[in-house]
């Protein structure tokens, strides 16, 4: 069959079970399409064949033996940032170029328990810092939609993977909009659950109070899927939260649109820089829930000054910290012939991070120093709060909050922006971090030069379910989601 790629993730189960085709063809199927497509999208660091048809055969057993699960033997992509038992594991940094991890990711291993095929290990911003993945130490990524234009990142390589159709669906992880940028940037949809709902153990930390996993495909329905697998307590992991999780497929159709309150956030809307395709886009969007019965209600979200300023105190200080381990010692890269020890962590450290990941120390850095500890950490610590509650009072009137994703569409590859007209590109995504809401990325559009657009809807903690429900009911009732990139549509 040429068009397995086509298939949402129920389609590619049902068929599974019905015997339509089997994992192995299914596997060797995406495997082509990587091999032929994935040289124009550079979606892929690592590819692994030999391992992702091991996992197809065996899932082919277990279907023949009756105990398959409902994805038994459904392809997906990694990003880079997961540890992977015998596989390198990168976070898109020269630093761990040679790293083969010696255990897998608590994501990774619930979804060999689900019987998951893994294609391999997508690109990404190097250690998940840049909003266009052109910071990964193997290049950048390209947009399917338009291969001169950046995916959005960090988790660009993950959002290109799918948009390419070189795999079903794909994980991803969300410290301050990687997930709900690169899918408003490639028309996908893209969850970044409730901060604690999906397992942080063996991700590697970039900023470790904001850090969350997070599916990625097409459609809301093909994330729940995902969802189903990720989403659960962790013993391993201090931040996972103990709270039950949903069945996402089950809960799809669970929050009724009508009625449904929508949260407009005033100061949303009149932001600098916001694009007049993607705002149109939006508001067009908006108006379809309401006509679907929802009610829309102006809100105040008072905190939006501090958003920038504030994450990027806090992500910089974690980040810091985090990477001090990458010291050329224990494992990673280490520089040729140091003189001493002093030497091994300079030379091994400014040789291994790229500019942006060094840029980001020194801030954290110097925000976590001596004499200026309590002036920048501890103040943006205490405005955290303050932008956690101002969200808290706006759930007090509306079910859901809306805003763009991102206020533009894809940039260009090699486009000059500043690092802080880079940092303000994050201004609709880096609260819900901060405040460590769920929140969900669906496409809504197209600008005039034909790059999607996305809406993204934010809910109250442990709202993953009722978010997924309301946008796989507007994918009822539109077919944004269902629109392929031309490249997406080559066979093989």
């Amino acid at each position: 069959m040429t068009d397995l790629h086509r298939l949402s993730i129920r389609e590619l189960s049902e068929g599974l079970a019905g015997s339509k085709f089997s994992s192995r063809e299914l596997t060797e199927h995406y495997l082509k399409r990587i091999e032929k497509i994935d040289a124009q999208v550079q979606s892929y660091v690592t590819v692994t064949p030999e391992q992702a048809l091991a996992q197809a055969d065996a899932a082919d057993a277990l279907r023949q033996s009756g105990m398959a699960n409902v994805l038994t033997g459904v392809p997906v992509a990694h990003k880079d940032i997961f540890c992977t038992q015998g596989i390198k594991t990168t976070a898109g940094s020269k630093i761990l170029d040679n790293f083969i991890s010696p255990y897998d990711a608590t994501i990774v291993a619930k979804g060999k328990v689900a019987g998951l095929v893994t294609l391999g290990k997508v690109n990404m911003d190097e250690f998940a810092m840049g909003s266009t993945s052109e910071s990964s130490y193997f290049g950048a990524t390209k947009n399917p939609w338009a291969l001169d234009h950046v995916p959005g990142g960090s988790s660009g390589g993950s959002a290109a993977a799918v948009a390419a159709d070189l795999a079903p669906f794909a994980t991803g992880t969300d410290t301050g909009g990687s997930i709900r940028q690169p899918a408003s940037f490639c028309g996908l949809t893209g969850l970044k659950p409730t901060y604690g709902r999906v397992s942080r153990f063996g991700m590697i930390a970039y900023a470790s109070s904001l850090d969350q996993g997070g599916p990625m495909a097409r459609s809301a329905e093909d994330c729940a899927y995902l969802m189903n697998v990720m989403a659960g307590h962790d013993d391993r992991d201090s931040t996972s939260v103990n709270v039950d999780a949903d069945d996402y497929i089950a809960n799809l159709n669970g929050t009724s649109v009508k009625g449904l309150r929508i949260g407009i956030p005033k100061q949303y809307f009149n932001v600098a820089g916001l694009d007049a395709d993607v705002k149109a886009r939006v508001e067009e969007s908006l108006k379809k829930l309401e006509d679907m019965g929802a009610t829309l209600v102006e809100i105040d979200l008072n905190m939006t000054d501090a958003y920038v300023p504030t994450y990027y105190l806090i992500a910089p200080a974690e980040a810091s910290s985090n990477l001090q381990r990458f010291d050329g010692v224990r494992y990673g890269y280490r520089c040729e012939n140091p003189v001493d020890l002093t030497d091994l962590y300079k030379r091994s450290r400014s040789e291994g991070f790229g500019p942006e990941v060094q840029r980001r120390i020194l801030i954290g850095t110097y925000a976590l120093s001596a004499g200026y500890y309590d002036a920048y950490y501890v103040k943006a610590q205490k405005v955290r709060r303050l932008i956690q509650q101002d969200f808290l009072k706006a759930f007090e009137s509306v079910d859901v909050i809306a805003a763009p994703s991102a206020p533009t569409t894809a940039y260009k590859i090699g486009a000059s922006l500043d690092p802080v007209e880079m940092y303000l590109g994050d201004i609709y995504t880096i609260a819900v971090n901060l405040a460590g809401l769920p929140a969900i990325n669906a496409p809504v559009g197209f600008d005039k030069d034909q790059l999607p657009v996305g809406l993204q809807l934010i809910g109250n903690y442990w709202s993953e379910s009722q978010l997924l429900s309301v946008v796989h009911q507007y994918q009822q009732a539109t077919d944004w989601h269902t629109k392929r990139a031309a490249i997406a549509e080559e066979t093989v």
